[in-house]
């Protein structure tokens, strides 16, 4: 095996089912997922009239959290209507960031040809999963906006024609974003992988020294990160369905 600090910006291959490539941090996703599904099922069959402590705390935050979405969008039918994409951002990227420090990850793996694999990767130390789950939070904004205000009066946010002014205006607008699949995908990406180089180098040159207090530090970078993208997201959203003369 190579000695020294190995970084692979690209999530590493380990093998492929009909075709389609399986990496490492594909399977780290669907962990991710088959956890958060395993809760909702437990936490469904464990509901009662009487809450107890973990029903109990569940409640307060979706609560809170739907309480916040109808204040934001001024509208409490809005914001059930988004609450599962917002919490699932949430929870989905929370988890998965949290996950990354578990032990294990990153560290039991293949080795190929002289080079070690690991069987887990952080999802979002993968441009691939954050531009995914951007592309899917920007689809959805626009998507809102032409439904809830119609395309030609969506549009008109954009493309103004009554001035030069406005229509450079609105053009300005109309590559702002676009640009938020970039912003989106690269800040998760960004502050994810940089963390994971940080506690790598750390455990190079004091490895038991810098690595734990890194890693809390990183976890709470993690849990800010995942609630930007979801806040981010709400906001968009509202922003979206916000008539084109009040937007601004």
């Amino acid at each position: 095996m190579h000695e020294g600090i190995h970084v692979a910006l690209a999530a590493e291959r380990l093998g492929s089912l009909w075709g389609f490539p399986i990496t490492n941090s594909l399977l780290m996703t669907w962990l991710v997922m088959l956890l958060l599904i395993g809760f909702a099922v437990f936490f469904r069959r464990t509901l009662a009239l009487i809450p107890g402590k973990l029903q109990t705390g569940v409640e307060w935050l979706f609560e809170g959290a739907l309480d916040y979405m109808s204040e934001v969008l001024e509208s409490e039918k809005l914001a059930k209507k988004f609450f599962p994409l917002v919490a699932t951002i949430f929870l989905f990227v929370a988890l998965a960031n949290v996950l990354e420090f578990v032990p294990g990850v990153g560290s039991i793996g293949l080795v190929h040809a002289d080079e070690f694999f690991p069987l887990l990767r952080a999802p979002a130390a993968d441009l691939n999963f954050t531009l995914a789950l951007a592309m899917i939070s920007f689809f959805t904004i626009e998507v809102t906006g032409i439904a809830m205000l119609g395309f030609f009066k969506y549009s008109g946010k954009y493309l103004n024609i009554h001035s030069p002014i406005g229509f450079v205006v609105g053009l300005i607008e109309l590559m702002s974003n676009f640009g938020r699949l970039i912003s989106f995908s690269f800040r998760l990406f960004g502050n994810i992988f940089a963390g994971e180089v940080m506690i790598l180098v750390a455990s190079f040159f004091l490895p038991y020294i810098l690595p734990a207090p890194l890693m809390a530090f990183e976890m709470f970078i993690g849990l800010v990160q995942a609630l930007v993208f979801a806040m981010l997201t709400l906001f968009f959203i509202k922003l979206a369905i916000m008539d084109p003369h009040t937007a601004h």
